[in-house]
């Protein structure tokens, strides 16, 4: 049902000028994420608020007049958590865009929910600051949209995803009302845990409006080592064993020989036929402690049977062997025009019995079927390729996501670490949560 008259002029007066749009053309920009679904849902218009007042007027002239409104940062989202399925206004955030402040005695950061990730990074970096999620949209996506899907990223692995960060929160409620969560302090017990409630509730519960973060000293030096394996299962068993049995990285990557080539001339070294899987595995600290423990990490891996380790001798080598890891997600369309994108997690001991079923289900199905992720946290991302106009293959790849999840959880895992249910999952949540 369109808005009315009424609506779209209340909102003109809330929102002048081009913080408002109803032009059809426009609204198709706001009618689908990242989430290669190639469903598309037309919004009523859409809205680019500069203040907290704003929101909080738009959303008390939603709950009077009762249509839909969908907030949205960069739109990079894998599972259609900001579609419009049933019109409404999309509520664009990314002109709230400014860090507000940063406290460089108590190691806090004040922002905006627009402020793009890997500009925060910058950001505080040059200030001597480390803000760890790092997911690997973190050039584009926006902490607002972090705050909603509870982002994490290769860096997980030793210091945790984005509601390990956030301290507090300002937020608008659907009833227009304005709250504020959290403390300031290292610790503080007062009241329900509305912070934690909110990050992750994927727009659901409220909008955020400004956000305090935690922050931590920049490390003083990162090492960065390739590691080249000649089958996957050892790549996955080395993982496992690193956490269970040597120094604690923060970042365990990990790349099948299917994902490698897709992105093989990223890479500055040579890949021969041996190699079948590549982990890129990052110690940080000082410049002594990184020393040694590169150097473990090193034979740790040799022991285990890996075929070279090539450590990064420069940050611009470094900078290049992520910059091929963040490069396979869009490369990956070169295999085909369509994606299943899943991003389960496993226990980390489960991690070979995870990645032994994804060969059984692409060996069972035919299926294209490529792996990657953040093995150090059990976080694999299995993406299978399909062209959805094929409508067997679309039926077969939608039938092994299913088989994908039931076997994530049979393994004590979880269907989603970090993108969240969206659209996409949410036939599949039930299985997890249960029904009540």
């Amino acid at each position: 049902m369109a808005l009315s008259r009424r609506v779209v002029q209340s909102l003109g007066k809330i929102c002048p000028g081009s913080s408002m749009t109803m032009d059809k053309e426009e609204l198709v920009c706001y009618s689908f994420d990242a989430a290669a679904t190639g469903s598309t849902h037309l919004p009523h218009g859409v809205v680019f608020p500069e203040t907290t007042d704003q929101v909080s007027q738009i959303m008390a002239l939603a709950s009077r007049e009762k249509f839909p409104v969908i907030p949205r940062g960069s739109g990079s989202g894998m599972t259609g958590g900001t579609l419009p399925v049933r019109g409404g206004v999309v509520m664009v955030m990314t002109r709230m865009n400014r860090v507000l402040s940063i406290d460089r005695e108590n190691f806090t950061a004040d922002v905006q929910p627009g402020v793009v990730t890997g500009d925060f990074h910058r950001i505080v970096e040059e200030q001597g600051f480390f803000y760890p999620p790092d997911p690997a949209s973190s050039a584009f996506c926006t902490l607002g949209g972090n705050i909603g899907e509870c982002a994490g990223g290769p860096r997980a692995v030793k210091y945790g995803v984005t509601r390990d960060y956030v301290l507090g929160l300002e937020a608008v409620l659907p009833s227009g009302e304005v709250i504020h969560t959290g403390v300031r302090t290292a610790k503080g017990v007062a009241g329900y845990d509305l912070t934690r409630l909110i990050v992750g509730s994927e727009g659901t519960l409220a909008i955020v409006t400004r956000i305090t973060l935690k922050l931590l000293s920049r490390p003083e030096s990162v090492g960065t080592l390739a590691v080249l394996f000649d089958t996957m299962e050892k790549a996955a068993s080395t993982v496992s064993a690193i956490i269970r049995e040597s120094v604690l990285p923060r970042c365990v990557e990990y790349l099948d020989r299917a994902a490698m080539d897709c992105v093989r001339d990223s890479f500055t070294f040579p890949l021969d036929d041996r190699v079948n899987a590549i982990l890129i595995l990052e110690v940080d600290g000082d410049e002594d402690t990184v020393a040694v423990e590169a150097g473990i990490l090193k034979e740790f891996c040799l022991e285990r049977g890996a075929v070279k380790v090539i450590p990064a001798t420069t940050p611009k080598e470094a900078a290049d062997l992520w910059k091929a890891r963040k490069a396979l997600s869009p490369a990956l369309y070169h295999l085909a025009p369509n994606k299943l994108n899943e991003d389960i997690v496993v226990p980390i001991s489960r991690i070979p019995d995870m990645v032994a079923y994804i060969k059984e289900l692409r060996e069972k199905t035919g299926l294209t079927m490529v792996s990657f992720g953040h093995a150090g946290d059990g976080n694999i991302h299995c993406n299978i390729m399909y062209d959805r106009r094929d409508k067997e293959t679309a039926r077969l790849a939608e039938k092994t996501v299913g088989e994908l999840f039931d076997h994530t959880l049979k393994l004590g895992g979880t269907i989603t670490g970090e993108h969240g249910v969206g659209t996409t999952k949410l036939k599949y949540f039930p299985r997890e949560v249960g029904e009540t």
